[in-house]
């Protein structure tokens, strides 16, 4: 009734749920440039939906500012589009093959929503970091979880199968 079980995996899946956590805290806004807040918007370059940073350069040259120069005259416009319905309350200022991303001082109200989102974030980390010590058992497909004493290979200690 012995089952393996693989630490590796388990800890592979933990720090896919942290690594999830980190990209997802550093793409929020507060207040300060930076250019991972565009590394989720997608661009209609093309036909095809496209990263930003494929079409353009992303630059911070000043705290408050990201400048994105866009390598095709012909995307400008669609740059531009994409940016302002990305829901980051960014607008999006043209200036020839450049566009100026002025990050607006954060007020009470958006501090408030950024606690909530922040929040949400980390609670679907948690939920990820649950579901990775979920272990199913081979006989019964019962799912439980692996404790913390899981160090030893026999599954059995945590788990009693109904079936032999």
């Amino acid at each position: 009734m012995s089952e393996d079980i693989d630490i590796d995996a388990i800890e592979k899946r933990m720090s896919g749920a942290v690594s999830a956590m980190k990209s997802e805290f550093q793409a929020l806004r507060t207040g300060r440039a930076s250019a991972s807040l565009l590394d989720k918007i997608m661009v209609n370059a093309y036909g095809a939906m496209t990263p930003l940073n494929q079409c353009a350069g992303i630059n911070v040259p000043e705290p408050r500012m990201i400048t994105v120069t866009v390598w095709d005259k012909t995307l400008i416009d669609t740059v531009d589009k994409a940016i302002r319905e990305s829901n980051l309350g960014i607008n999006p200022v043209g200036d020839g093959m450049m566009l100026r991303l002025p990050i607006p001082e954060l007020n009470e109200e958006r501090r408030i929503e950024l606690t909530k989102v922040a929040g949400g974030y980390a609670e679907s980390a948690r939920i990820a970091g649950r579901r990775a010590k979920l272990i199913q058992c081979g006989h019964c497909l019962e799912t439980y979880y692996c404790s913390s004493e899981c160090q030893m290979a026999d599954a059995g200690a945590h788990h009693r199968c109904a079936r032999p």
